[in-house]
């Protein structure tokens, strides 16, 4: 909504919008939480494969697709009609190509990896929609992380685990265990209202025949003309100076460096960042880390009583027996996935004395 979409409505995992072929443009650079942008064609019931097959023979493909382009097909297929999804999109793909094969005697090519036009499948009992990606790649692909670390959190989740946050951008922000830098990047995207994916080369739109590389161009321009420099500190530490390292790096790489910080400073022995009131990290989960993983986590509920008062402290870690040892009782609970694993974000809301005399202040 705030970027002028109409008709915007919530789903399970998804939302839908509208929008023209400029809004389609905008909302692959600069939505910061969607993984894909699809554009649906088609809605029919089927009733089996061979009625799949021929919904797909009777589309006008070659509005979207030249003979001598490539396309790509996936499938996402729920219920007890359509039990193997491969032989739904094998039949799929044999009514797209014997199409071209009737209409100009050739057939377009099948490529999986690189694709002019990737088409999306979603059946549902005998609900079958089909779309085109308009992003390619997935938009967590921001173009910027060239340097990571072990089990990094992606762009898109990063940026929406800083939205469930709740992060004022005119708030100061820390990350005290950042690795390559993510979350800090993500808010320093935020703070000076960038597109999110500015930095991104490649998108799926690009391969179309409408493309309009004027448009695209304009749309671009208009975002950026809505850029502010940050006023607040933005600021990585890690005790790693390989980690501080990939930070700076990825932080050049999506034009942020000169508005955010990173330090090799060891969280448990810092005394400098004690004014920070917006912290959120993701500490090590238990696989990456050597040593006693719950005594980890008591040292960082210990560091934020003692050195943290007055701060919104968030944590997101799939560990949880080692999330009991913070020592402190969340105010929130969010059950996120980082990619197949269950993880928790929690709140700590950090202050002195007890909860009921910080009740009672307030």
């Amino acid at each position: 909504c705030a970027l002028g979409a109409k008709k915007t409505s919530k789903t399970n995992r998804m939302v839908s919008f509208w929008g023209d072929l400029g809004f389609l443009y905008k909302a692959n650079l600069c939505l910061r939480t969607a993984l894909k942008i699809l554009v649906p064609l088609h809605h029919h019931v089927v009733k089996d494969y061979d009625e799949l097959y021929n919904i797909f023979n009777l589309y006008p493909w070659e509005d979207y697709l030249d003979v001598d382009q490539s396309f790509a097909i996936d499938s996402v297929v729920f219920g007890n009609r359509f039990t193997h999804g491969q032989y739904a999109l094998q039949r799929a793909k044999d009514g797209i190509v014997d199409r071209f094969q009737n209409k100009i005697g050739k057939r377009p090519n099948v490529s999986i990896n690189h694709p002019d036009l990737k088409i999306n499948i979603h059946i549902q009992g005998d609900q079958c929609t089909f779309s085109i990606d308009s992003s390619g790649k997935s938009l967590h692909h921001r173009g910027y992380r060239t340097a990571t670390n072990i089990a990094p959190i992606n762009e898109v989740l990063a940026a929406g685990i800083i939205k469930l946050s709740n992060w004022e951008v005119s708030t100061d922000f820390l990350d005290p265990m950042c690795g390559s830098g993510t979350f800090v990047i993500e808010a320093a995207l935020m703070a000076a209202n960038l597109p999110a994916n500015l930095n991104r080369k490649k998108y799926a739109f690009q391969s179309w025949p409408n493309w309009d590389q004027t448009l695209f161009d304009k749309i671009k321009k208009g975002q950026l003309a809505k850029f502010k420099k940050p006023s607040i500190k933005i600021l990585g530490a890690d005790k790693s100076p390989s980690a501080i390292e990939k930070a700076l790096s990825n932080a050049e790489n999506a034009g942020v460096a000169e508005w955010v910080c990173f330090e090799e400073v060891n969280f448990f022995r810092q005394k400098k960042y004690t004014e920070m009131t917006h912290i959120l990290t993701n500490p090590p989960y238990g696989k990456r880390l050597e040593g006693n993983i719950n005594a980890l986590y008591k040292s960082i509920g210990d560091t934020f009583k003692q050195s943290f008062l007055q701060a919104n402290a968030w944590i997101i870690s799939s560990n949880f027996e080692a999330l009991k040892h913070i020592g402190l009782r969340p105010s929130k609970k969010i059950k996120l996935f980082n990619g197949k694993l269950e993880s928790r974000l929690l709140y700590f809301p950090i202050y002195e004395g007890t909860k009921r005399i910080h009740k009672l202040k307030n």
